[in-house]
């Protein structure tokens, strides 16, 4: 419902647009075009490495990878994990429930949503392209360290004072 009211705004606008002003309106569109059709081919790959790795890691793979007593390594797999995989977030949250009812351990599913979120392995060069290499670079880097810091302190949370320590150490 709400998609669907700024789908009718936005229609709103570009009527009042184009009554407005015909050739701006025209000028735009065809911008908006241009820069669709430019950003469409790395668009289709994108989509297409990302059913290909969701193909083959399969959720029972990767809960065995991930799970409860995989510790500091299963932590740092499935924050590698999300970080290469490009999912909307109505398909990682179920999947994420998924991983907790097939033995994946909270920690690791923290690592791994927030890195899906924020790391953009798979969407690299369009953001290089976009932003330019530092800044893509820097960005992923700090999202992907970020993501570390989220299981770092729900393992603190729910884990009691000592447990960072643990964390870090490689016990889970």
């Amino acid at each position: 419902m709400f998609t669907a009211l700024f789908y009718a705004l936005a229609a709103i606008g570009l009527v009042a647009s184009f009554i407005a002003d015909r050739e701006k309106t025209a000028g735009a569109l065809y911008k908006a075009w241009s820069a669709f059709s430019g950003i469409l081919p790395e668009f289709v790959m994108i989509i297409t490495a990302s059913g290909l790795i969701l193909a083959y890691l399969s959720p029972d793979v990767i809960a065995v990878l991930i799970g409860e007593r995989s510790g500091a390594v299963g932590v740092l797999l499935a924050s590698l994990a999300g970080s290469v995989t490009l999912i909307p977030g109505f398909v990682a949250f179920p999947l994420a429930a998924l991983l907790l009812e097939k033995g994946a351990g909270i920690l690791q599913i923290g690592a791994f949503v927030s890195a899906l979120m924020m790391v953009g392995v798979v969407t690299f060069s369009l953001e290089r392209k976009t932003f330019g290499t530092r800044v893509a670079v820097t960005r992923n880097v700090l999202a992907w360290v970020f993501s570390l810091l989220v299981a770092l302190v729900l393992r603190l949370v729910l884990g009691g004072a000592g447990a960072g320590v643990a964390l870090l150490g490689g016990i889970g």
